[in-house]
């Protein structure tokens, strides 16, 4: 678990995601805004048991890419929780745009102090947005309360999995503007210390680097000059950095990403 923490509040991450980062992440990730897009929805759903009859809670739902994918291809009902005005007000619209307002809840609050009641959610869920958390523990245990006995956490996001230095460290997470990384192991520990039993741990690492490849790639490409005529050769080279610095990291194990599904 996370030895030190950069100065990141909930604010700083809703201004990223209120302005350019929030576009040039969906340009890069698609509406998903997650690594391996529906793919990697219908991987996790299959592992979460998510059907026509599941109540699922997305925490950090964003555009509300996802939830809307697990409404139209499962059937299931789904409430996002998102910090981000930008985010849950584009999500609202894009669903009434789909013809699916009746069948999603878009919520505006904090994924630390969930405004549901204990045992609401047979599913909680998140795709690839909790390192921009800043107290893990106390979200884990936040959605441990508002799953149903028996209910599912399932999860990915993106870890910190190997050394590095602190300056590495550093680098890393202030690009991104995560607050620190959480290893899988320490994930596990948490569910665990929330009164959840881990019943599938997986590491993703191997295929992040070409992932992240990919996006750099894109960044370089496709989007270089749209990246500059709308914000500026300094915000293009900014990007391009970044997203080189965690090329590497991920190429060298230092980063990755994992997916955990735990029981209550």
């Amino acid at each position: 678990m996370a030895k030190h923490k950069l100065d990141v509040t909930i604010g700083n991450v809703s201004e990223v995601y209120d302005g350019p980062g929030g576009i040039l992440w969906e340009m890069l990730m698609g509406e998903q805004i997650h690594v391996g897009a529906e793919a990697e929805t219908d991987v996790l759903a299959r592992k979460a048991g998510v059907g026509a009859e599941t109540h699922l809670l997305d925490v950090c739902s964003a555009l509300g890419g996802p939830a809307r994918y697990l409404s139209r291809n499962y059937g299931c009902r789904v409430t996002g929780l998102d910090a981000t005005q930008r985010m849950h007000a584009e999500a609202i619209r894009r669903t009434a745009e789909a013809g699916l307002s009746g069948k999603l809840d878009f919520v505006l609050g904090n994924a630390l102090d969930m405004p549901f009641p204990t045992s609401t959610f047979d599913v909680v869920w998140g795709q690839d947005a909790w390192c921009y958390i800043t107290d893990k523990q106390r979200l884990v245990e936040e959605c441990a309360r508002v799953l149903k006995p028996g209910g599912v956490l399932a999860f990915t996001d993106w870890l910190e999995t190997g050394p590095m230095t602190d300056e590495e460290w550093r680098a890393l997470n202030a690009f991104m503007v995560f607050p620190y990384m959480e290893t899988l192991d320490g994930y596990a520990a948490l569910a665990e210390a929330a009164g959840l039993t881990v019943v599938e741990r997986e590491d993703l690492t191997p295929d992040f680097a070409t992932h992240v490849q990919g996006y750099l790639d894109m960044v370089q490409n496709d989007f270089r000059q749209a990246i500059i005529d709308n914000y500026g050769q300094e915000m293009y080279k900014a990007v391009e950095e970044g997203i080189t610095l965690w090329r590497d990291a991920s190429a060298a194990g230092k980063v990755g990403r994992g997916r955990l599904v735990a029981r209550k």
